[in-house]
């Protein structure tokens, strides 16, 4: 075996099917890194939504964000369970990819005053980044075992922290440093990454299509595809009334639904706050860019670290973490604070993910994987 081998087999992606389907994280975290964290809401705040008062244009984007997360977590279930049903979930993960990469692409054309037309892209694009994660993650057990499972989920977000990375990097050259590569200012720059955001969304995401088999467990031959859908919502509805079955999952998922919020709270909103306390957008996306880079060793640390110490107490670990910089936040006031908070963050956050995915893979049935992840997906979505 060769030394790069063995390292993927450490890292748990010893197989194709492995590495293709962990390959998606790097297409899929350009969204959340430009779109959602570090580009977008600077350049709603500073250009689009220039006509609205500075208090406004924050509240506005919170809310629109909730308003996606609302859509994205009634459609869940259903689309899980339908996915499941009719062993579909590729092919929708296909469509809702192409649905976020090209909502993305279309946000080059905004500019000054174009709030409500970005606002709608925006959301377009997050239902589809949201509910292809949904499709994405019921596919986990399809290329794990519970020996390397955390080992895959801890090395997929670390590959994603790094493809994330990369290409805010590389966007962040195009904002602050546009004359280098021949751009006229840097808005031009900033539109250019919402492109590069779907292309790079959409090239990474072709070897999991290719490489990573779904097996029609629970296929509803013979049926139209209103039929599936309907026998979808049936079973959706059986299913929560077999849920008492699942009470350790019930539990998780109660548990989940406390903490994801904080997570997704910092994520979601940290840069239109540090704006809102003075801190510059160069520090901003710099810290942002930090966090990436520092995420990729410290979420291939923490798989080795969960099946050494244990899942849980793994994740109960990192969410102390969390609970102290959200509360130290309170006090942020300069960019040396906020790049101290990150660093906190970068050291967590690709972990608390990567062990709540892999912990909840672990409690559900293969066959109702879409489904599951559906319910998981809800509890993460309603929170936010």
């Amino acid at each position: 075996m060769s030394r790069l081998s063995s390292i993927l087999v450490k890292l748990g992606l010893g197989e194709k099917a492995q590495r293709s389907w962990a390959l998606y994280d790097i297409g899929n975290s350009a969204f959340a890194t430009t779109i959602m964290v570090a580009v977008l809401p600077t350049f709603f705040a500073d250009v689009i939504a220039k006509p609205l008062e500075p208090h406004l244009r924050s509240a506005l984007w919170a809310y629109i964000t909730a308003g996606a997360l609302v859509i994205s977590a009634l459609l869940s279930p259903v689309i899980g369970t339908f996915a499941d049903l009719c062993a579909k979930k590729k092919v929708l993960l296909w469509w809702f990819t192409l649905l976020g990469a090209v909502s993305s692409s279309l946000l080059f054309f905004m500019g000054e005053g174009y709030y409500v037309e970005t606002l709608v892209l925006f959301t377009l694009g997050s239902v589809g980044f949201m509910l292809s994660n949904v499709l994405y993650e019921a596919l986990l057990p399809s290329v794990s075992n519970d020996e390397n499972i955390h080992l895959i989920s801890a090395s997929a977000y670390a590959l994603g922290y790094l493809g994330g990375g990369v290409l805010l990097a590389i966007n962040l050259v195009w904002i602050m440093k546009p004359e280098l590569m021949g751009l006229r200012d840097s808005g031009m720059g900033v539109r250019l990454s919402f492109v590069s955001v779907g292309i790079w969304w959409i090239l990474f995401s072709l070897p999991l299509f290719r490489d990573v088999a779904e097996s029609p467990v629970r296929a509803a031959n013979g049926l139209s595809f209103f039929g599936s859908l309907r026998k979808s919502i049936s079973e959706l509805k059986g299913t929560f009334q077999e849920l008492r079955k699942y009470k350790e999952t019930v539990l998780f998922l109660l548990a989940f639904w406390a903490y994801s919020d904080g997570i997704g709270t910092i994520m979601k909103l940290a840069t239109i706050y540090g704006k809102e306390v003075g801190i510059g957008t160069s520090d901003l996306i710099g810290a942002i860019l930090l966090v990436q880079f520092l995420g990729v060793p410290c979420s291939l640390a923490f798989g080795p670290i969960a099946n050494k110490c244990g899942a849980k107490p793994t994740l109960i670990f990192t969410l102390c973490i969390y609970t102290i910089c959200s509360i130290c936040s309170y006090w942020m006031a300069s960019a040396l604070h906020f790049y101290l908070l990150a660093v906190a963050i970068a050291f967590v956050q690709g972990a608390a993910q990567a062990i709540s995915r892999s912990i909840y893979a672990q409690m559900i049935p293969e066959s109702k994987a879409g489904e599951f992840f559906g319910f998981y997906s809800v509890s993460s979505k309603l929170a936010g």
